[in-house]
């Protein structure tokens, strides 16, 4: 049994309050995000609008606590950084140690991350990036990037309802024609 079916053997299971939170909790995960989430609801029986809503609140609550945590932790590690070149510089003559070599592949995934966000900037990445990678990485990689937090949700958001939107009109119309 694969992580979707346990979802919609939850939503089955448990009674109509729950279900929508079931919902939520499905958006939060990666790779299944709103899009997957909204169409467990809507498969498990719960009105499409009330599982959008669901699959759209807990997606964007992971992805916000996602983005305030990773721009916190870019703030500390500039701080630090920036705290530790004024010691050095004036310990060694402004040399400066050189951070260590990143693997190939996570270089690879970053140079093409940062390819795309300067050719589409935030709203592209935020826009086209579900296509690609769940919201939770993409939102992470542009508060690793040092793009402001607000500027970050609110694109995650507008993607987020879009996406969700989208599917949760075609699952939604592929479940009532066949009723």
């Amino acid at each position: 049994m694969n992580l979707i079916e346990t979802f919609q053997g939850f939503v089955a299971q448990v009674p109509e309050l729950v279900q929508p939170l079931i919902v939520a909790l499905a958006g939060a995960i990666p790779f299944i995000e709103g899009e997957g989430a909204v169409s467990i609801g809507i498969i498990g029986g719960i009105h499409p609008v009330v599982a959008a809503i669901a699959a759209m609140v807990g997606n964007f609550l992971c992805v916000a606590v996602l983005v305030i945590a990773s721009s916190g932790a870019r703030t500390a590690i500039v701080n630090r950084s920036r705290s530790r070149e004024g010691v050095l510089a004036g310990t060694n003559g402004g040399a400066v140690e050189a951070a260590p070599a990143e693997s190939e592949r996570g270089g690879a995934r970053k140079e093409k991350f940062q390819r795309a966000f300067e050719r589409y900037g935030v709203p592209g990445v935020s826009l086209l990036g579900p296509l690609l990678l769940p919201t939770q990485f993409t939102a992470t990689m542009l508060a690793a990037a040092g793009v402001g937090k607000v500027r970050i949700l609110i694109w995650q958001a507008v993607a987020i309802v879009g996406w969700t939107t989208i599917v949760a009109v075609i699952v939604g119309s592929a479940v009532y024609a066949i009723r």
